[in-house]
């Protein structure tokens, strides 16, 4: 809990740091709500029995809701972050950081503002988080879902069989080409002809020069949904070049997002290991961070169906968190953390000094310092050394006979072994300069 308590201020800080305001919603929705809003994932969604007459799930994510809680409140402008649990009916894999019960962190902008400015900015944060998480090497590939459906189009798939192939292509990085190829033949019903087209295109990825020279593709600059997602991504290539995080950014065709959703800009960062990481356990995780445009969601909840449009992102701490566990010396963010806050433990070495231990830990306490003592009587001096040691307390605050009769309180660092005489009255004063020095 402390590792994932300094994970989530990290994010939290960066959310606030960036002017969101945080919510909350309810963990279980209206079964219709969820319905048809996440493409194949529907499956994954738990399902709670009939309550009285209303048919109920728990969320499967904090976007869906999110939109439902603007529509309902006519929010036409917001900037939110959500931490909070949600659902999926999958198969756990505790070493990949999947699990039927997590934690996200979303942040999100809704509101009509000019393009792609709202999303250069949800990439910075990613950026952002990811530094401060020193978790090593990344890369945030971007692509389009206007640029997948043109691309789609001019290879020749029917408009009905869009979804289905965009959902093939997102198998791509779990599975081998000639594995996508084969399951858009086999289950999808397309020629080979139009496979291999759609190929070609997919295994490319790069930066603003592969967006330019896409725009003169000659088929895809024939497609004016492509065109209009092209033109976006290098504006937003632009945007993200005087933000300094471009360098960080590859264009990749073959991220295609299976949340039905999505209407624009779609990203997904993963982490890069490095040469040094390769002896430890395949750390399978995936995506660390992903997230996208969706214009159309708000007005499925409208009864006018205005639309709002939104731009959003989830930081996926549970596979962070699951990353951080496996490699405790990850950097000084996770070096020695303490599972307590703990600041001074009061002490003695003599016996009969519980009630003076009791007098000086209320002190403490009321002046706001984090303090503890151990439950005995009369407990060894090493013992208390000891529990101190253990737990990372940094300070013991000892008291005996010599100390009570000079009026003072010898302050030792459990560290170097030092020990001081401190007057009874600058206790507090010593202790929280020192706290604030460390």
């Amino acid at each position: 809990m402390a590792i994932r308590e300094k994970i989530l201020n990290a994010v939290i800080n960066c959310f606030k740091r960036h002017g969101a305001k945080g919510i909350d919603t309810p963990v279980f929705e209206l079964k219709e709500v969820l319905t048809e809003k996440y493409g194949e994932e529907s499956r994954l969604i738990y399902d709670l029995k009939d309550q009285g007459g209303e048919l109920l799930a728990l969320r499967y994510d904090l976007t869906v809701p999110f939109a439902r809680y603007l529509a309902m409140n006519k929010i036409k402008k917001m900037k939110r972050y959500h931490v909070g649990k949600v659902w999926r009916r999958e198969s756990p894999s505790i070493i990949r950081g999947r699990y039927r019960e997590f934690c996200q962190c979303d942040f999100d902008i809704a509101g009509q503002f000019d393009p792609m400015i709202p999303d250069a900015e949800c990439l910075k944060i990613i950026h952002e988080i990811l530094n401060t998480l020193q978790l090593g090497d990344f890369l945030i590939k971007v692509n389009d879902r206007r640029v997948l459906d043109g691309m789609f189009a001019v290879c020749g798939v029917p408009d009905n069989k869009f979804r289905f192939i965009c959902a093939s292509v997102d198998k791509l990085g779990k599975m081998s080409w000639k594995d996508v190829r084969q399951e858009m033949i086999g289950k999808m019903g397309v020629t080979p002809d139009v496979a291999d087209q759609i190929g070609d295109y997919i295994q490319q990825c790069g930066g603003v020069s592969l967006v330019e020279q896409l725009l003169q593709d000659p088929k895809l600059s024939q497609n004016k949904q492509a065109l209009e997602g092209l033109g976006d991504l290098k504006l937003l290539f632009e945007y993200l070049t005087l933000f300094g995080i471009a360098e960080k950014i590859s264009f990749d065709l073959s991220l295609a997002r299976g949340l039905d959703y999505y209407t624009g800009v779609i990203y997904e960062a993963v982490l890069l290991q490095s040469p040094a990481q390769q002896g430890e356990e395949a750390l399978g995780v995936g995506s660390v961070a992903a997230g996208g445009r969706y214009d159309g969601l708000v007005g499925m909840f409208d009864p006018k169906g205005r639309k709002v449009p939104c731009v959003g992102l989830s930081i996926g701490v549970e596979r962070i968190f699951s990353i951080v566990e496996q490699r405790m010396e990850v950097g000084p963010l996770f070096r020695k953390i303490q599972a307590t806050e703990t600041q001074v433990l009061v002490a003695t070495a003599q016996k009969n000094f519980l009630r003076e231990r009791m007098k000086l830990i209320a002190e403490l306490w009321d002046a706001g310092i984090r303090a503890e003592m151990l439950y005995k009587k009369n407990p060894s001096f090493l013992n208390q050394l000891h529990y101190c040691e253990e737990t990372g307390i940094p300070l013991v605050a000892i008291i005996g006979e010599q100390e009570l009769k000079d009026g003072v309180i010898k302050l030792r660092s459990v560290a170097s072994r030092e020990e001081v005489d401190i007057k009874r009255e600058d206790i507090i004063t010593e202790i929280q300069r020192r706290m604030s020095e460390s």
